[in-house]
Order: C-alpha cells, then structure tokens, then sequence
C-alpha cells in the first residue's frame, strides 16, 4: 500500500491443548524456526519467539495489510501439522483454540524481547494461568471465565 506507514508490534500468546507440556525442549528450536517461517512467508517480521512446554509468545511487527486472526490460524494449523507429521510425540499434537493479542509501543520492544527470551525462568515463578491472567488485567481486557483457555489444574 504506497503512502501507509505504520508501526505495530504484537505479542501473541497461545497453549497447547489442556495446557499440556508437550513442547520439548528436543524439538523446539525447530518448531519455532517452522513458524519463523510461515509468519515470514506471510509477509510479517518475527521479532521474538519463545516458550515453555505449554505455551508460546510471539512477537512480530505487523503490516497494517494483516489479518492477525488469518495469521494466527495458519500458525497454528500448519505448526500442528509440522508437529504431527515429524511425530515429535507418541500422540496428537494440537494447539488450544484462541490466543492473546497485546500491542505495545516500540519503546517497549527491549523490555518485551527480553521478557519472551526468558520464559523458562520466568515459569519457575509464574504459572501460564497467572501470566495470562496478568495480561489480560495490565492491558484492561474484558473478559469472562466461560471464554478463557480451559484451565486443567
């Protein structure tokens, strides 16, 4: 689009089905470079990826062009895909359906970076409920119990 200029950044934030820990560090590195892949083919710039077993944040700088909701659907899918047809586990791999969307400005790209590199630590202290939960009140989204992931405990 000629004379669009913009300057969008988005940490998206999404679990595997149940909150299961099935991401293992083994394969990770590939599962993410997979979709490092699919966000770039779709035109979009990875800033950061990073996770733990049950969960995952992205963040990426997004052209106004884009369809986060089409963006995350084909993440998904073809990363559940890529999960299932290298058998990295016994059974079937699936990502929870939905996921968060936080926008930040780019004088929080450092901070954001660093808090995704170091999820591990992080959820030593943190539960993936808590974090969430955390996001959704810092960034005053509204939102009803029925509608959030399904929190096996």
């Amino acid at each position: 689009m000629p004379n669009t200029f913009s300057q969008m950044y988005i940490q998206i934030v999404f679990a595997v089905q149940n909150r299961n820990n099935f991401i293992h560090p083994s394969w990770e590195d590939e599962l993410f470079k997979y979709m490092t892949g699919i966000i770039r083919n779709k035109e979009q710039k990875l800033i950061a990826i990073n996770g733990v077993p049950n969960h995952i944040h992205i963040l990426i700088g997004m052209k106004p062009s884009c369809c986060l909701s089409d963006l995350m659907r084909e993440v998904k899918k073809s990363s559940n895909e890529f999960v299932n047809e290298q058998k990295f586990l016994k059974h079937k791999f699936r990502w929870q359906e939905g996921f968060g969307a936080f926008s930040y400005s780019h004088s929080s790209l450092s901070r954001v970076i660093r808090y995704i590199e170091n999820q591990k630590e992080h959820h030593k202290i943190q539960t993936f409920k808590e974090e969430y939960l955390d996001f959704l009140k810092k960034f005053q989204i509204e939102y009803k119990d029925e509608y959030l992931f399904d929190w096996i405990e």
